[in-house]
């Protein structure tokens, strides 16, 4: 049957839970269109009004590469929101989570124009720096910079910029690591500001809360699925930055438009999970920059920085597994 959507800007979220305030209010937005994927832990019966739910029987239905290999129970399920949405034609996608709950003003930037930047070569940055004084950092920035001077308004410009993701803030409870959780756990309201763009080999961790992707860079929206729980979207976003440099595409951040009402964690289990991460952040970099070329296209750099994350062993071999079968997926 032919496809009759002609919405193609398309968010996704995963759930264990009956429809929450978040997705009942992205739900409601008349210009986009809303995919929950489900598992085995989410109610059976799960409904809810203007949703493409997919259930573990309809995901089965799918026929996707991906299907057969990927884990229960588990975030990289996402992945297949992703490839129904890719399949309806998406020209975004946007990422998010059951627990953010969008504000009025929930809405991404243009993806081109002249925004404040942090210029080339700063290396790792503590973005939140721009959004508020409070001491706060995100998840995945190497702990050897969180006690760091701030600097980051030191390596500020105006420029003309091509972002090919944008990355928006979470107000009360941001993405922040089980160290800040455990020592602190201050809620963060952040700033208003206009947004902010890295230019090349100036990074930050993203994450998949409040994430737009367009179209180009689709295969980059890999989760991998054999990684630890709290490094699985940072891996992601880790080896996404260099390969988007390659194209002249650059992150941008935005100021909060939705506000976390995080689901229960256990923090200590959090930081365990998170020990991998810490472990390997900066190797990841020189890794995926090693092993990426502009002669080479998007699919063909993902695939070859995860089969060197597995030389090193970062990433296990049913990764490359998984990948291949992604990309299939893509293709």
């Amino acid at each position: 049957m032919p496809d009759t959507n002609t919405n193609k800007k398309f968010i996704v979220i995963t759930s264990i839970f009956e429809p929450t305030e978040a997705v009942i209010a992205f739900a409601r937005m008349n210009d986009y269109s809303l995919i929950v994927v489900g598992d085995k832990k989410t109610p059976s019966g799960w409904h809810c009004a203007n949703v493409d739910y997919l259930s573990v029987e309809k995901q089965n239905e799918l026929n996707f590469h991906i299907g057969p290999l990927l884990p229960f129970n588990h975030y990289g399920r996402k992945m297949l929101g992703y490839l129904q949405a890719m399949k309806q034609g998406a020209d975004v996608i946007i990422d998010t989570d059951d627990d953010n709950i969008p504000k009025d003003n929930w809405v991404f930037p243009p993806l081109t124009g002249s925004f404040d930047a942090i210029k080339e070569n700063a290396g790792f940055v503590n973005i939140y720096e721009l959004y508020t004084e409070q001491h706060i950092w995100p998840r995945g920035l190497p702990l050897n910079l969180i006690r760091k001077a701030r600097s980051v308004a030191n390596q500020l410009i105006t420029a003309d910029c091509n972002i090919g993701i944008w990355q928006g803030l979470a107000d009360e409870d941001p993405d922040v690591d089980a160290i800040y959780r455990l020592t602190s756990d201050t809620p963060c309201f952040f700033d208003e500001r206009e947004p902010v763009v890295l230019k090349k080999n100036s990074l930050t961790p993203f994450n998949t809360q409040n994430t737009l992707v367009r179209k180009e860079l689709f295969p980059l929206l890999y989760l991998p699925a054999y990684v630890t729980f709290r490094f699985t979207d940072i891996l992601k976003g880790l080896v996404a930055q260099p390969i988007m440099w390659l194209y002249g595409y650059e992150l941008g951040f935005t100021k909060a438009t939705v506000v976390q009402k995080r689901n229960p964690h256990d923090y200590f289990k959090d930081f365990v999970s998170e020990i991998p991460m810490y472990e390997n952040i900066e190797r990841v970099i020189d890794i995926t920059t090693g092993a990426i070329s502009a002669d080479l296209d998007i699919k063909a750099n993902l695939f070859n920085t995860y089969e060197a994350l597995l030389a090193k062993g970062i990433v296990v071999k049913e990764e490359l597994t998984l990948l291949t079968a992604w990309l299939k997926d893509v293709e």
